[in-house]
């Protein structure tokens, strides 16, 4: 088989790295805080499961049964990130999506730099509904949460949207990378128009989000055991909105999307470069 092709990734994803990342304490503790960071988050999945699998088996409503799975990630996800800031020196700014938190019904699309990514979103909307791989609701670590907190497997691309739909009715905060895995093609891989098309049809509207990050530390071709490098900065932003896309044509908008996240991090790019 010819060897994976690794992603093309410029020196910085956004803004240029902080001057301190090349200080030798850093790197010599980057080993570590890598340990620390995936190390925790395995055991607080794991801590979750026995209950997520317990909760899964009772004879609760749906409602009640959505309550609980998401209030746990939430919960479980706002102390790995506090874990994140304090002992992994890694700098999150997050205010954007604060702005998103009242807001009801709102389908949510980003660029996936990071295996990171969904778990920021989770942690600072408590009605979260991810869209995410069919094998990791299997996966041992997110399996048992995620089918207890509803999210939307994309096994079936009718289920998905009808499940998608049905989540947005009942007022979640839909995310979806319309990349359908982490970018391989900086800035962003061809985008599916799957989001547009759960927007039309819930309806509801739709929310652009930009995922910026120093280093792409755990993105595509990033080896799972390699430190980052520290300080590791992510700060997400608010791009353009769509008020319930209606007759629009889906692809056009995803290809819209696309093009503003290309005209976003190139322009990152030059000015980080300028």
């Amino acid at each position: 088989m010819p060897p994976q092709q690794q992603p093309d990734f410029p020196p910085h994803r956004s803004a240029p790295a902080p001057a301190r990342a090349a200080h030798p304490l850093l790197r010599l503790y980057a080993p570590v805080a890598m340990v620390i960071g995936l190390g925790s988050l395995a055991a607080i999945c794991l801590t979750w499961y026995p209950f997520a699998m317990l909760v899964g088996l009772l004879p609760l409503p749906g409602t009640l049964r959505r309550r609980i799975g998401r209030g746990a990630i939430f919960a479980g996800t706002r102390l790995y990130t506090w874990i994140l800031r304090t002992l992994c020196f890694v700098r999150l700014d997050l205010r954007a999506l604060q702005t998103l938190r009242t807001e009801r019904a709102l389908v949510i699309v980003a660029n996936h730099p990071s295996l990171l990514d969904a778990i920021l979103f989770m942690s600072q909307l408590p009605n979260t509904v991810c869209v995410m791989k069919a094998s990791l609701q299997q996966n041992i670590l997110f399996g048992a949460a995620t089918r207890l907190a509803h999210f939307v497997s994309n096994a079936s691309p009718m289920q998905m949207i009808r499940q998608a739909c049905d989540e947005l009715r009942r007022d979640a905060h839909l995310v979806i990378f319309p990349e359908g895995t982490r970018t391989s093609q900086w800035p962003i891989n061809p985008c599916s128009p799957a989001s547009a098309i759960m927007a039309q049809r819930a309806p509801a509207p739709m929310q652009q989000v930009f995922i910026e990050m120093s280093t792409p530390y755990l993105g595509k071709g990033w080896p799972l055991f390699k430190p980052p490098v520290l300080p590791l900065v992510v700060t997400m932003r608010l791009g353009r909105r769509i008020d319930a896309p209606g007759e629009q044509v889906a692809a056009d908008i995803a290809r819209q999307f696309e093009q503003d996240m290309r005209t976003h991090f190139n322009s990152s790019a030059e000015a980080s470069h300028g």
